[in-house]
């Protein structure tokens, strides 16, 4: 698959491509289309247990590792470590073609264990081994946080995710910017803004609330704040590279075109479809946006008050920041759907 719409994006601006919770097949297909990196999060496992090309495979993983682990929730931190190499494998020609510079798989572990910042650190160095480009994925949280400098501190690349706000994005950036001054040559840090899980919190919460904000303006909300977090990171001059994720809309990566910054993405119903479309690769990043639309916003969501000011949110309430607890509990349902298949299949083993 050669000149796609994401080989265009590529050549023409500084934006880049990363697929989100691929299977085996679509990593490919990905890496043909563009993609030069990988995000996985903790809701993978589940999704690959329920998909047809992956099932099987995941299925007699699951079976072996059951021979010698009687916990349930390391049997799926287990599983997960295995089926997530596989897309490794797949993406460590690029990293090794790139000096190591591209190619990064990211696995976030367990998130019944996301408010103990050792646990992070265990799972991470546990997954140290798989791959040379294996990045640790953890939350911008008081307790991630406290991991994320620990891990940028012993070389680990990391990517700083669950970012809602500009006081997340501004501290961890200066911790790690603390860190890097002091290291000749720092592991990579991307700090993650979850453009299209915010603006699903915001749509949400409009709904449950009846409040009176028109959904054009609501619409440009992540943007906006994807827009500012942006801005300061670079005005600042940081040493991080900016990632959006959670898209729920083809928007959540078209509007970020002309940016330099990354941005992540679901193979089916995003990637393919923007391949399919191929809409016009064009700056949309620097169209002004009319500052009446930022004040309405401000004024009627008092969410995006508290994600678009510096000081917004503390870091003992970056947990329960409403998008960031939805965002969690996907999250959470997810590895419990796996914890159950595991438990189902234990059972059925010890019956037989």
């Amino acid at each position: 698959m050669n000149d796609t719409y994401f080989h265009e994006v590529q050549s023409k601006t500084p934006t880049r491509f990363w697929v989100n919770n691929p299977t085996p097949k679509e990593a490919v297909m990905a890496i043909d289309a563009g993609a030069e990196y990988c995000t996985t999060n903790p809701t993978y496992t589940s999704k690959m247990l329920k998909n047809r090309e992956t099932r099987e495979d995941c299925m007699n993983i699951m079976k072996e590792i059951l021979q010698y682990e009687s916990d349930d929730s390391l049997v799926v931190s287990r599983l997960q470590s295995r089926i997530v190499k596989k897309i490794m494998d797949a993406f460590l020609p690029v990293y090794e073609k790139t000096d190591g510079t591209r190619g990064w798989v990211s696995i976030q572990g367990d998130p019944e264990k996301e408010d103990d910042p050792s646990d992070i650190l265990r799972e991470a160095e546990s997954n140290l081994s798989l791959s040379k480009n294996y990045i640790a994925k953890v939350p911008v949280t008081k307790s991630g946080i406290s991991a994320i400098a620990e891990l940028s501190q012993n070389d680990v690349p990391v990517i700083a995710t669950e970012v809602m706000s500009v006081a997340q994005a501004i501290q961890v950036s200066e911790i790690y910017t603390d860190i890097a001054v002091k290291r000749r040559n720092p592991a990579p840090m991307y700090v993650t803004h979850i453009t299209g899980i915010f603006d699903q919190h915001l749509s949400e919460w409009k709904k449950n609330t009846g409040a009176e904000v028109n959904d054009e303006i609501l619409w440009y909300a992540g943007i906006l704040a994807g827009r500012k977090l942006y801005s300061i990171i670079k005005e600042r001059e940081y040493p991080v590279v900016i990632l959006g994720g959670g898209a729920r809309g083809l928007h959540h990566f078209t509007e970020f075109v002309g940016a330099d910054m990354h941005i992540t993405i679901n193979w089916k119903g995003t990637a393919d479809k923007l391949i399919k479309d191929n809409p016009p690769v064009e700056n949309r990043f620097d169209v002004p946006i009319d500052d009446s639309i930022t004040r309405e916003l401000l004024e009627k969501v008092p969410l995006f008050k508290a994600a678009w000011e510096e000081d917004g949110l503390q870091d003992d309430e970056y947990s329960e920041f409403p998008p960031v607890v939805l965002f969690r509990n996907m999250f959470l349902d997810g590895w419990r759907e796996a914890k159950d298949t595991v438990r189902e299949v234990r059972n059925e083993s010890q019956k037989n």
